[in-house]
């Protein structure tokens, strides 16, 4: 009885015969019409299988369902209807807004093995969605960290892109954000074909050659081709396709996209990669932000006042030197990494994975690399907290 079931009557006779009739088989949380019903889905859910009546004051079971399709898209909806009302209900099962309707009065044995085949159905749709999200996701940064190792100033600002932009989600309660986070993992893969000077010089705001402007511009609309060949990332793709794009209509690609008809992944990551190489080029994260506002047009200004908002939230860190050996996971170089003749190993910023470990502890047991690095480790602002009452 993991998986919980809504009932939503505007009759309180009903809904007392739901709880009887399914007591012992499912979770079941009764809502008396539509707006408690909308309230408990906002409140306690998420419900595997949601049953509504059809003829209810204010909003009726068709609207009601539609709506939960809206804010609760992975549950499964059944209607209950009389006969007189069958017309109805048959556009509703073909606009999908339902799973399966029941005439009413219904059987037991029916409502039951309706339920019951609701939540499998949940099951499924749910197993879907983790395989294809997280999946996805790991396979994805498998390939993030592979071109991280062989782009380190590219995969460098990307993987700061994606930490930001993870965070601005969530405090924007963006929905299926999984899609904005992989197309931050995944904006700077076109970079392969630009030359390591060539993005160094651009990710520290030097001014460009025309031909090497050609490249850095060029290279969204290569990850997008390569994006393209995932099946399901089509989303992804746009985001990333747009993610020059000015709030204004300016920038690449040049169409008459503009303000919130660009994805709001795009508009994301526009703002916070902008953000990035600004501070990469010796801005302070307030700096930064200010010289973002002076761009009159190019940002989205929801984006830019979640981005200050997060700046103001970021966990408090602290940089220190310490031997390789202890550097743990998922703390942040807080400088490059080069081997003895100069060549960039990996770039500042970039997150400590497991591979990036690796490779350091590979190279310094061939002596071309120092045993002791810097590193900017986060700290939990619990622990902040109670240091300073001691």
């Amino acid at each position: 009885m993991s998986e919980r079931v809504l009932c939503v009557d505007d009759e309180p006779k009903v809904l007392s015969a739901f709880q009887r009739q399914l007591y012992g088989q499912f979770d079941i949380t009764t809502a008396a019409g539509s707006a408690e019903g909308l309230e408990a889905i906002r409140s306690n859910g998420p419900f595997a299988v949601v049953v509504s009546d059809l003829r209810m004051p204010g909003m009726d079971g068709i609207q009601f369902l539609r709506e939960v399709r809206k804010q609760a898209p992975d549950s499964v909806r059944i209607m209950l209807t009389g006969f007189a009302d069958m017309q109805r209900t048959i556009e509703a099962v073909n606009e999908g807004n339902i799973f399966r309707f029941l005439t009413k009065p219904c059987e037991p044995d029916a409502l039951a093995k309706a339920l019951h085949a609701g939540v499998s159905q949940y099951r499924l749709v749910v197993a879907e969605r983790e395989l294809l999200e997280n999946t996805l996701r790991g396979a994805i940064k498998i390939l993030a960290d592979v071109l991280s190792l062989t782009n380190p100033v590219a995969f460098g600002h990307a993987s700061r892109v994606q930490r930001f932009v993870s965070k601005l989600c969530k405090h924007m309660q963006v929905e299926r954000s999984w899609q904005i986070e992989i197309a931050a993992m995944l904006s700077q893969i076109g970079c392969v074909t630009v030359p390591p000077a060539t993005l160094e010089k651009a990710h520290r705001g030097g001014k460009l050659l025309a031909q090497e402007m050609q490249m850095i511009e060029a290279h969204p609309m290569v990850a997008v081709e390569l994006i393209r060949n995932i099946p399901r990332l089509e989303e992804v793709a746009r985001i990333v396709a747009y993610q020059k794009k000015g709030f204004d209509g300016s920038g690449l690609p040049r169409d008459d996209m503009r303000g919130a008809d660009i994805p709001l992944g795009a508009r994301l990551l526009r703002a916070v990669a902008d953000h990035d190489t600004l501070k990469a080029s010796g801005c302070t994260d307030l700096g930064a932000l200010m010289e973002l506002r002076r761009r009159s047009g190019k940002y989205d200004p929801d984006v830019l006042r979640a981005l200050e908002a997060v700046l103001d939230s970021v966990d408090p860190f602290e940089t220190c030197e310490m031997p390789l050996r202890d550097v743990p996971q998922h703390a942040v170089l807080a400088e490059d990494v080069r081997t003895p003749d100069g060549r960039l190993l990996i770039s500042k910023g970039q997150e400590v994975t497991a591979s990036v470990l690796r490779l350091l502890r590979n190279y310094a047991q061939g002596q071309h690399l120092e045993d002791r690095l810097r590193v900017t480790v986060y700290v939990e602002r619990e622990r902040v907290s109670a240091a300073a009452t001691r």
